[in-house]
C-alpha cells in the first residue's frame, strides 16, 4: 500500500515536471479581427474578452521568440474583416518570431468559399508552412473597393444634401451628393487598392518564393481549387485540421528533443498546446514578479535611472469633443477628455521616458483633434519624445492628433492623410411636405435657423459656412506644415482631403518610418538614448481601476476623469437628420456640445474631420 503511495506522488511529480519541461505548442486563433485599443468599461472588456488583442498577439510571438521551448506556432486563418494594416502588423510579428528561431503553421479551412480570401492568404503568406483543408477554395481575387451613391434615391425622397468641402478629394459626403466617382474621388480610391494590391503581390512573392508576375496572374486566374493552389506553390499541403495539429506537435517534439513529454490532453502527441493569449499572461506574470524582487534593495533611485517606461496611450475610434454618453454595446471613441487626461498623467510620471501614442481613428472633431494635439505638445515640453503608431487608419482628425510628434510610424497599408474638412446639411422640407408635415419657427438672429433642416441656406448662411471651410483647412494644413517641415504649399499638394497608403503618405512626408506597435517603440527608446540591449518596460495609460471607473472624479486630474471620458460612441454615422427632426432624439459625435443640432442638420455623426468612407479591403 505504502509502496502504491509512492508511486503514485512520484508520477504526481513527474506530471509537473513535465508540463514545465514539455515543448510548447502555440495556438494563435486568426478567425476573428484582432480588437485594437482598451476596451472603454467592465461590460466592452467582457464582451471582447474572447477575442485576441493586436497588442497581445505582437508582444506574444516577441516573447515566445526568446523562449525555445516555445518555438512552435500553428495558427487558424480565416475571412475576417481584418484590415490590411492589421494583417501586416501581424504578418511582422510572425516573421520576427522566426527569425527568432520559431516554426510557424498556417491553417485554413478556405481563403474564402470562391473569393474575399486575399488579405487573409497573404497573412497566411508569412508562415512557413501553408495548409489547407482538402474542400477549401484559395479566393485570392484581389482587392476591390466598392462606394454606395444615394443621391437618387435621396432626391426621390425628397432630401436635398447640402454642403462644402475642402477640396476635392473631401469626399466623405459624396455618397450622398453624388451619383457617381467624381474624377478625384475615381483617382483616390484607385491608387488606394493599386497600393494595397501592390504590398499583398510583393508579401506573396517574398513569402512563397514566387516571382511578382507568377503572383499576378494567380490572382488574376483566382479563385483556385485546393489542388491548384497546390500545384501552383500557393499552399504547402492539403490536409484537415488534426492533420495539420499533428504535423505542428511532431515538429515540436523534434525542436526539443530532450525535453520530457506532458501527459495531458495531447500532451503526449509532442507538445503541450497553449494559445498564445494564454501564454503571454503567464509571462507577463513572472516578469512581474521577477520585476519586483529585483526592485526590493533599491532606495531612492535617481530620475535618470528611474525612467524606464514608455506610456502606451491608445487613441481609438472617433475623435469626440468632451465625454460622450456611455454605451458598452457602441465602439470605441476617442475622447479629449479622456486624451488629454492620459498625456497629463504621463507627464506627471517621473518614471515614463516615452510616450508612444498609438492611434486608430477616422477622425472626428476638429475642436476635439487640436486639444489633443496641445497636449502632446506640452508632454513634449518636459524634454521627452513622443512616437505615433498608426493602426489601420489614422486619417483626419485621427492625423491631425499626430502632428506634434516627434515621429510617426505607420504600416504600409494603413489609411491615412484625408486633411480637409466639411461641412453642411440636408434639408428634408420636400419629404415633409409629402408626409404632410409642417413646421413652425420663431426665431432671433439672423443665422438662428442656419442648420434648420426645413430650409435651404440663405446667400449669407453659405458665406459663414464657407468661412468656416476655409478657417479649419488652413489652420490643418498650417499645423500640418509646422509638424511635418514642410511649406503649406507642400501640404496643400498631398492634402486637399486625399486619404494615402502609409507606403504612399511615407514617399510624401506625411510618415517618417514604417512599421507597427513594436518598431514605434523601438523608436521611442532610440530617441530616449538608451541602447537596444537596455528593454523598456511597457505602461498603459491612462490606468483606471473598477472604483475610479465608478466614483465621482474629485478634480479634472483625477484618474477617475479619464475614466468618465473612456466610453463609447452612441449613435450611428450616416443620415440621422430625421431621427432628430421627429423623435427629438439625442446624438453624441464628433460635434460635442453642437451633436444634437448636427444631427438635425443631417451631418455625418463623426465631426467635420472625417476621413471619407473606404469600402474593406478583400
Amino acid at each position: 500500500m505504502a509502496g502504491g503511495s509512492a508511486r503514485q506522488a512520484w508520477a504526481s511529480v513527474h506530471r509537473v515536471y513535465a508540463g514545465r519541461s514539455a515543448p510548447i505548442v502555440l495556438e494563435l486563433d486568426l478567425t476573428v479581427d484582432p480588437t485594437e485599443g482598451v476596451p472603454a468599461d467592465p461590460v466592452a472588456a467582457a464582451l471582447t474578452r474572447r477575442r485576441p488583442s493586436l497588442r497581445a498577439i505582437v508582444d506574444g510571438l516577441r516573447r515566445a521568440g526568446n523562449d525555445g521551448r516555445a518555438s512552435t506556432l500553428i495558427a487558424r486563418i480565416a475571412p475576417c474583416g481584418m484590415p490590411l494594416a492589421r494583417a501586416q502588423e501581424i504578418r511582422d510579428a510572425v516573421i520576427a518570431f522566426r527569425h527568432a528561431g520559431g516554426t510557424a503553421f498556417a491553417y485554413s479551412d478556405a481563403f474564402g468559399e470562391f473569393g474575399g480570401g486575399t488579405v487573409p492568404y497573404y497573412l497566411a503568406s508569412a508562415f512557413d508552412e501553408i495548409w489547407l483543408a482538402p474542400p477549401g477554395d484559395l479566393g485570392i481575387t484581389g482587392v476591390a473597393l466598392e462606394t454606395p451613391f444615394l443621391r437618387d434615391a435621396l432626391d426621390r425622397l425628397g432630401i436635398e444634401i447640402q454642403v462644402g468641402q475642402r477640396h476635392e478629394y473631401k469626399n466623405a459626403v459624396n455618397m450622398f451628393v453624388e451619383r457617381d466617382f467624381t474624377a478625384a474621388h475615381l483617382e483616390a480610391s484607385g491608387r488606394i487598392v493599386a497600393s494595397s494590391l501592390a504590398m499583398i503581390i510583393d508579401g506573396i512573392a517574398t513569402g512563397r518564393d514566387l516571382p511578382p508576375d507568377r503572383v499576378r496572374d494567380l490572382i488574376d486566374n483566382a479563385p483556385l481549387s485546393g489542388e491548384q493552389a497546390v500545384r501552383a506553390g500557393l499552399v504547402d499541403r492539403l490536409g484537415y485540421r488534426d492533420e495539420v495539429y499533428a504535423a505542428a506537435r511532431a515538429h515540436a517534439r523534434r525542436a526539443v528533443p530532450d525535453a520530457s513529454e506532458g501527459e495531458g490532453e495531447g500532451e503526449g502527441e509532442g507538445g503541450t498546446l497553449v494559445y498564445l493569449s494564454h501564454y503571454r499572461r503567464a509571462s507577463v506574470r513572472r516578469e512581474a514578479s521577477r520585476l519586483r524582487v529585483a526592485t526590493l534593495p533599491a532606495r531612492g533611485p535617481a530620475r535618470s535611472q528611474r525612467r524606464r517606461v514608455i506610456a502606451v496611450i491608445h487613441g481609438t475610434g472617433p475623435v469626440v469633443l468632451g465625454r460622450p454618453g456611455r454605451s458598452p454595446l457602441a465602439g470605441p471613441a476617442m475622447t479629449s477628455d479622456a486624451l488629454t487626461a492620459a498625456f497629463r498623467a504621463a507627464g506627471r510620471d517621473d518614471d515614463v521616458a516615452a510616450v508612444v501614442f498609438r492611434v486608430d481613428s477616422p477622425g472626428g472633431s476638429y475642436v476635439a483633434s487640436d486639444l489633443i494635439r496641445r497636449e502632446v505638445e506640452r508632454f513634449q515640453a518636459s524634454g521627452r519624445p513622443v512616437v505615433v503608431s498608426m493602426g489601420s487608419v489614422a486619417a483626419s482628425g485621427g492625423y491631425f492628433v499626430a502632428l506634434g510628434a516627434d515621429a510617426i510610424v505607420a504600416n504600409p497599408g494603413t489609411l491615412t492623410g484625408s486633411i480637409g474638412v466639411f461641412g453642411g446639411k440636408q434639408v428634408v422640407r420636400e419629404l415633409l411636405d409629402k408626409m404632410g408635415v409642417r413646421f413652425g419657427a420663431v426665431a432671433e438672429g439672423e443665422n438662428a435657423l442656419m442648420t434648420s433642416p426645413q430650409r435651404a441656406f440663405s446667400p449669407s448662411e453659405r458665406a459663414k459656412l464657407e468661412e468656416f471651410l476655409d478657417r479649419v483647412y488652413d489652420d490643418f494644413v498650417a499645423k500640418v506644415a509646422a509638424g511635418r517641415g514642410m511649406s503649406p504649399e507642400a501640404v496643400h499638394e498631398v492634402a486637399r482631403g486625399r486619404v494615402w497608403t502609409g507606403a504612399d503618405a511615407r514617399d510624401r512626408g506625411l510618415v517618417d518610418e514604417l512599421g507597427g506597435f513594436s518598431r514605434a517603440c523601438e523608436l521611442a527608446w532610440e530617441k530616449v538614448g538608451r541602447p537596444g540591449s537596455d528593454t523598456p518596460r511597457l505602461r498603459l495609460l491612462p490606468k483606471v481601476g473598477l472604483t475610479d471607473r465608478l466614483r465621482s472624479p474629485r478634480s479634472s486630474e483625477d484618474p477617475a476623469a479619464a475614466a468618465v471620458g473612456m466610453a463609447g460612441m452612441s449613435g450611428i454615422g450616416g443620415i440621422t437628420g430625421m431621427a432628430g427632426v421627429l423623435g427629438g432624439a439625442a446624438f453624441t459625435g464628433g460635434w460635442g456640445p453642437l451633436a444634437t443640432v448636427a444631427a438635425r442638420a443631417g451631418l455625418p455623426l463623426g465631426g467635420p474631420l472625417l476621413m471619407p468612407p473606404i469600402g474593406q479591403v478583400t
